[in-house]
């Protein structure tokens, strides 16, 4: 029987025996991408480029840098369905993770930074711009998604696990609402981000998802002889 350590993909004996671990690029490439937006506001804070109002800059940036990375969470699965990446799909977790960090981020600066915590102006304009009410479902959504994330949660929901985090094809569309109501005049971004949302549900689609297999398998299929030829040349 052979008794020696299994090493796993990520490690390798040294020249002198040790066990040298190789970096997770794809892991570290998804924290580089989490923590870009957050980065880029503290360059932008440091060197006092955060425009003449820089609450509401930094709000709005926060809700795009949320919206953003919703959509990239949204991405992982037609990305694994079209080149058969399956490493990505460990990583979904993360990126709707940090997209519910930047909701946070952002609800705290309209509520702390922009109002003070005056709850009764807050409540005012609540009932008076629906874009808060709808931005603010699209965020308790993500907040819910978010705490029953762990495994200690799809343990207990069981069937039900699934089914509640298949909420977020809901919550990306009500971010998108909520950016479009905010903005009123030029709405070509949010409507890029509508388009990108739209297109990511779609892909999901049982029909479209079995056309995409078909389709890779086909070109699969036809790119194999070429390689043998290639090969035997």
């Amino acid at each position: 029987m052979n008794t020696s350590p299994t090493l796993s993909p990520k490690t390798a004996p040294t020249a002198h025996g040790a066990l040298k671990v190789k970096p997770d690029w794809l892991r570290i490439g998804i924290h580089s991408v989490g923590l870009f937006a957050l980065a880029q506001l503290a360059y932008l804070w440091a060197f006092g480029s955060l425009t003449a109002n820089p609450i509401q800059f930094v709000e709005q940036y926060l809700g795009r840098a949320a919206l953003t990375l919703l959509v990239l969470s949204l991405a992982v699965t037609p990305v694994i369905t079209v080149t058969k990446w399956r490493a990505l799909s460990k990583h979904r977790r993360t990126l709707g993770l940090y997209a519910f960090m930047y909701f946070a981020l952002h609800l705290f600066t309209f509520v702390v930074l922009d109002y003070g915590l005056d709850w009764e102006e807050i409540l005012r304009l609540t009932t008076e711009k629906p874009f808060i009410v709808v931005g603010l479902l699209a965020g308790l959504i993500l907040l819910a998604l978010a705490v029953t994330s762990f495994r200690f949660w799809m343990k207990r929901l069981g069937k039900n696990w699934k089914r509640l985090h298949q909420l977020v094809y809901l919550a990306a569309p009500l971010a998108v609402i909520h950016y479009v109501w905010l903005v009123k005049s030029d709405i070509r971004q949010p409507l890029a981000f509508g388009a990108a949302v739209l297109l990511l549900l779609a892909a999901r689609l049982p029909p479209v998802r079995r056309g995409v297999t078909l389709l890779r398998s086909r070109v699969q299929r036809r790119g194999l002889p070429d390689l043998r030829r290639a090969e035997n040349s």
